[in-house]
């Protein structure tokens, strides 16, 4: 039964991971999405309300059978952890693709029994990110056809959160 983990930090989850789970999970026996805390990244979200609202927007879509894990620690050694046999990684642009082949070649290196399969997006997420999707909202924008619901319910609370820290 081959395994997969799709992981990243998902600060938020967006219609273009979304896509890449939905498709990753037709390929895979068994699929874990891994909400990773990234020390190189400021997260809007917590590594937990991250995986919260990852687990709520896979529901929400209708992905019930994809487990969602959180992790604060090395990639490789997670999917040692889990036993899985793919890491799947999804890829927009061509700069996607140079910083992903790192990694997936280092990943190689500390454990040649994982391999690294790329999804490419789908045409109408290729310009999609979180980031876009944070600066967004922040400004007061639309981001309905983003991201699902209960994200953008999320991204509302924590930014006036924000803004309300930010005026003290």
């Amino acid at each position: 039964m081959p395994r997969a983990l799709y992981p990243g930090s998902f600060d938020p989850i967006t219609y273009g991971h979304i896509d890449i789970a939905r498709r990753a999970r037709r390929l895979f026996d068994e699929l874990i999405v891994g909400v990773f805390a990234n020390p190189n990244k400021q997260t809007l979200f917590s590594l937990e309300e991250r995986k919260e609202l990852v687990e709520q927007a896979l529901r929400e879509e209708g992905l019930t059978d994809v487990k969602v894990i959180g992790y604060d620690g090395l990639l490789i050694e997670c999917a040692k952890e889990l036993r899985v046999e793919a890491i799947i990684r999804g890829l927009r642009v061509n700069s996607d693709f140079d910083y992903e082949f790192q990694i997936a070649l280092t990943n190689r290196d500390l454990d040649s029994r994982v391999e690294t399969v790329f999804l490419m997006t789908s045409r109408e997420y290729v310009f999609l990110s979180s980031s876009m999707v944070k600066e967004i909202k922040r400004f007061g924008g639309d981001v309905s056809r983003f991201v699902p619901r209960v994200v953008e319910e999320a991204l509302e609370r924590k930014l006036q959160e924000t803004i309300g820290r930010e005026r003290r």
